[in-house]
Formats: structure tokens, sequence, C-alpha cells
């Protein structure tokens, strides 16, 4: 069976912050690189039957570095490609060696965008608005932050991509890592778990979360969840 992983980018300067980041493009922070190691190590253990084919990401540096940062320490280098645009048909390149990976791009992978809520220390816009206000804004399905996107909102944007891309490449038995952010992941796991909209408020992965899950064509089966504790 097909194997999928999905990855939730180390820190980022704004997660040590604590600041609501969405589309703003932030980098990792030093204490989440340090982290890099580790994911690979926990990458790199995964039985050969199991090796990665293909990475889908999402562009926001922050995605983008982890990727980079983690394989430095793998076998196999990142070769970044575009599925729209003027990149796609001038930056694609098919024949690939088995020293590199195909990764592939996508907006529809980015975080939820927060709206006015972007750049904003969490401990005071839950002092401002109430902690179950923010807590609704961050985890629910169907309320969304002012001027930004729910959780439904990803939803529709992400998971007709992850059926057009992802869900044809599992189908062909490749083995797919997802590197992403925190609610477009939230909204994956949805997807494949059938989470109600009322259950969904419970999901968290944290940073550098690793789930894994095997899929035979028509259902997936969580096979692990590796919570790594990095700061």
């Amino acid at each position: 069976m097909a194997k999928l992983f999905l990855l939730r980018h180390l820190q980022s300067q704004w997660n040590l912050e604590n600041r609501f980041t969405g589309w703003v493009d932030v980098p990792l922070s030093k204490e989440g690189i340090k982290g890099a190691k580790e994911i690979a190590e926990k990458l790199s253990s995964i039985n050969s039957e199991d090796k990665i084919d293909i990475v889908y990401l999402s562009p926001l540096v922050r995605n983008t570095e982890t990727v980079l940062r983690i394989f430095e320490y793998l076998q196999k280098y990142p070769l970044f490609l575009h599925l729209r645009g003027k990149m796609k048909k001038w930056g694609e390149f098919k024949e690939l060696t088995n020293s590199y990976l195909p990764v592939f791009f996508s907006e529809d992978l980015n975080e939820r965008y927060y709206g006015k809520l972007q750049g904003l220390n969490k401990e005071e816009t839950i002092k401002k608005y109430g902690e179950e206000q923010v807590r609704l804004w961050r985890r629910s399905y169907n309320v969304a932050p002012p001027g930004g996107e729910s959780l439904k909102d990803v939803f529709k944007r992400t998971i007709p991509f992850y059926k057009k891309y992802i869900e044809r490449d599992l189908k062909k038995g490749k083995n797919v890592l997802i590197v992403a952010s925190h609610n477009s992941l939230r909204a994956i796991v949805k997807y494949i778990e059938d989470i109600s909209d009322e259950d969904i408020i419970n999901l968290e992965i944290p940073y550098a979360g690793l789930l894994k899950y095997e899929f035979d064509g028509k259902k997936y089966t969580k096979t692990c969840i590796k919570i790594i504790n990095i700061i």
C-alpha cells in the first residue's frame, strides 16, 4: 500500500514570538532549525519499501526551509517544481536521477489566512477578545477570524488540490510526504479520517508533528503519529 506522511513545519520565528502568522512569510527560528536533524533521522529510519517518492509543499518559506534543512541530512536532494504559471513550463525537468526528489509547490497548501489577526500576539488577543472566541477562530470549522479564512475555507481550497494531485499519486502506489502549515494539514486529516465539523476543534498537530497513513486505493489507515517535542 502507498504511504502518506504529513509533516508540520519546524518552529518559525513568529511561532517563537507567539504571533498569528497566517500568510505572512516568516522563516524558521534558530530553535526550529535545530530540530531538522531529528526529523531527518526519523524519516531516514523508515523501511526501504516506505521511501518517499514525491513531496508536496506549501511555498511559505517556513515550509520550504523545513524541507531544505531536513534533506541536508538525507541522501536525496529536493528539486523544486511548479504546477502552474511560467515556472511550470520553464522550470520543468523530468529526467531525475535517484539522488533527486521531486518537490511540488502549491499555495493551496498554505496556512489559514488569519486576516486582521496576522502579526498580533496570541496572548494579548486572548485578553482582548476572550479565550473561547480566540479558540473558535483558531480551531473551529466554521468560524473565521476577522477578515480571514475559517477552516472550512481552507478545506475548500486544500482538498480539491489534494484529490487532484496527491491522492492521484497515492493511487499510483507512490509514497508521498506533505510539508505544510497547521490548518492545511488539519483540513487534510479531517478529510482522510472523516472527522466531523464539531470534533475537528480538538485536533492539533505540534511543530514538527509527523503523521503516517497507509492508503489502499480506497481508504486510509493511520499507522502512527509521532509527536516530536521540539521547542
